[in-house]
């Protein structure tokens, strides 16, 4: 429950327009003592807008915005600014928010040692800050003023999951009030007290923190719903179902677990299966196989003596998702190019599957033009139709998909935020025809609403998908395994999202595994002899199916291209039909002996593991 100390802040009948339109409308809140709400809102609601209006930033057309007496306020923004500050002693110093021409300037001895405990040199230049480097600059500034109302836009991006939880612990600990807008919703149930609910133009709070918020804000919709039933007709009441689709996101989300949990369980008896065999794996045997789409073998990578990845052996299948997770430096990106094969392991090796198809959103977005408008972007062919997935859609109607209206399209890329940059790469990305998506730190700067969009894309998406992320909860609503390093170059592969990996190695170091002893005995029975290679039948099979994976692929790929033509069923639609039947033939029977592969590859890892 919130807390009942005194009122720090209060926000009483508050309006803005913008460009005509009312942005938000008697909005109204007060904020007391040990109050830790999260703001929530849909994209472009106004949420920062708000809370610049409470640091005094920005002016509302109409409304009071107040303070207790000797109240003082500082503000996380999303973006830092460093301009004018020769080292972040200067920076930390400066006032963190101008509040109503009074400033709040933070001591020196109080601001270093507020950069160190964010592990920040004082006399460090601002200049080329790491995103994360940039981001604990920021708080550390913000909470070393020691306020007594604290504003946090987006504190969490770019901080990885140590920094994260460790600001966690620093939130939980602070005895003012504070207003966090933040799209990490593990993040916000662990440190809110209250929740604020901007829709609809106004505001409306619950005394109970974040995870009380999707129930809460269905039953609020519901009611709505009702009494406009009651008031009109049962046609507009649904469509006010739809207006932001919380039930119906709750009902999608169930049905995403459900598949969800089908395919980690997958993973497990997959894992289960190798007996503990993994760095036994005999890769060269189905080279050909596209259900194999990663083999890392033992592979290790040193850089200035120091170990980044050591004697790691990964499989990738197709239709995994893998989430890699780790602190900032500690090798993720290397290891992406590594199995990506765009990076030579200093010992072992990697070999990708055949015909993969690889779509990569790297953290700088590399894959937009920013000069091209969003709709160039989207159809650089030109036209009103993007190809998504080998289906034709237009324009409008798929940049709706990621938030975006009829009146961005001509916008250039460069006009757009980095949240709706994020959009587009991600739109982009989803639109290649690629059957293996990658994915780093694709949550930045996106609010609630888009990644509920994106962990629905990724749930039906067919491909296999590798992403590096600090989002919790976004691990555990879309990952099928994670890995992550624990230590001395060492990394570690759970079934699951971050809460398995995390329960299984405590997010740094592994658990102890009791092991149990067994008892002597008197007699020991006689054992068989073990098996330790393949059988004969076996090896036989093996390399019939090495020979027939070749030609099956070959004979999909001729297939798909006569397939092609846009004029064949209407020249020969016999033919068409008779080049359909085969294919999914040709499919099948692949599927089939790729599955027949696997299960004689897990069988001669298990025998080389006994040897």
């Amino acid at each position: 429950m919130a807390a009942t100390g005194p009122a720090f802040a209060h926000v009483k009948d508050l309006r803005l327009s913008l460009g005509g339109a009312p942005l938000f409308d008697g909005a109204e809140f007060v904020l007391h003592k040990g109050e830790r709400a999260a703001f929530i809102g849909a994209n472009g609601a106004g949420k920062s807008t708000l809370m610049r209006m409470l640091a005094g930033v920005a002016e509302p057309d109409a409304g009071e915005i107040g303070y207790a007496s000797g109240v003082k306020v500082a503000m996380a923004a999303q973006e830092s600014n460093f301009d004018g500050f020769a080292t972040l002693r200067d920076y930390a110093c400066a006032p963190s928010v101008s509040l109503r021409g009074s400033t709040l300037a933070t001591p020196a001895h109080q601001a270093e040692a507020a950069l160190e405990n964010f592990g920040l040199d004082p006399d460090r230049a601002p200049t080329r800050l790491s995103g994360g480097e940039a981001r604990r600059a920021t708080l550390a500034r913000a909470l070393g003023a020691d306020p007594d109302v604290l504003l946090l836009d987006e504190p969490t991006n770019h901080l990885d999951i140590a920094a994260i939880e460790d600001l966690e612990k620093r939130i939980a600990q602070f005895r003012g009030a504070a207003l966090i807008i933040s799209h990490d919703r593990r993040f916000l149930e662990r440190v809110s007290t209250a929740t604020l609910w901007l829709r609809q133009r106004r505001l409306i709070k619950l005394d109970r923190g974040y995870t009380a918020f999707e129930q809460w804000a269905e039953n609020v919709e519901l009611e709505e719903a009702r009494t406009l039933a009651r008031l009109e007709t049962h046609l507009r009441a649904e469509e006010h179902w739809l207006q932001r689709g919380v039930t119906a996101r709750r009902s999608r989300n169930e049905g995403r677990r459900r598949k969800l949990l089908a395919m980690r369980a997958e993973r497990r008896e997959r894992k289960g299966e190798l007996g503990g065999a993994s760095a036994a794996i005999q890769a060269e045997r189905g080279g050909e196989s596209a259900r194999l789409v990663i083999d890392a073998k033992k592979i290790s990578k040193t850089y200035a003596e120091k170990t980044i990845i050591n004697d790691l052996t990964l499989r990738l299948m197709r239709g995994d998702r893998l989430g890699v997770v780790g602190p900032n430096g500690a090798g993720k990106t290397t290891l992406l190019e590594i199995l990506l094969g765009r990076r030579e392991p200093d010992t072992g090796h990697t070999k990708l599957g055949e015909n993969l198809r690889i779509a990569y959103v790297d953290q700088s977005r590399a894959i937009l033009d920013t000069s091209a408008t969003l709709w160039e972007t989207l159809a650089p062919q030109g036209g009103d139709q993007v190809m998504v997935h080998g289906r034709p859609r237009h324009v409008a109607a798929y940049a709706k998909d990621f938030l975006f209206g009829p009146e961005q399209l001509r916008q250039p890329v460069s006009a757009l935020s980095g949240g709706e940059r994020n959009r587009v790469a991600l739109a982009v990305a989803l639109a290649q025809p690629a059957n293996v998506l990658v994915l780093d730190e694709p949550t930045n700067d996106l609010d609630m609403d888009t990644l509920d969009a994106l962990e629905d894309m990724l749930a039906g998406y067919d491909g296999t998908v590798i992403l590096v992320s600090h989002d919790r909860a976004f691990l555990d609503g879309v990952a099928t395994q994670v890995i992550g390093p624990i230590g001395n170059g060492r990394w570690a592969e759970t079934p699951g999202g971050w809460a398995d990996f995390e329960r299984e190695y405590g997010g740094v170091t592994p658990k102890r595994q009791a092991t149990a002893t067994p008892k002597a005995t008197s007699a020991a029975p006689i054992q068989p002899k073990r098996q330790t290679k393949l059988s004969y039948k076996d090896e036989r099979r093996a390399a019939e199916i090495d020979a027939l994976l070749p030609k099956l692929s070959h004979e999909i790929d001729t297939l798909e291209q006569h397939m092609g033509d846009p004029d064949l069923f209407a020249r020969d639609p016999k033919k068409f039909q008779q080049l359909v039947a085969r294919i999914e033939a040709a499919r099948g029977e692949r599927d089939t002996i790729e599955a027949e592969w696997l299960e004689i590859e897990l069988k001669r890892e298990a025998l080389s593991a006994e040897e």
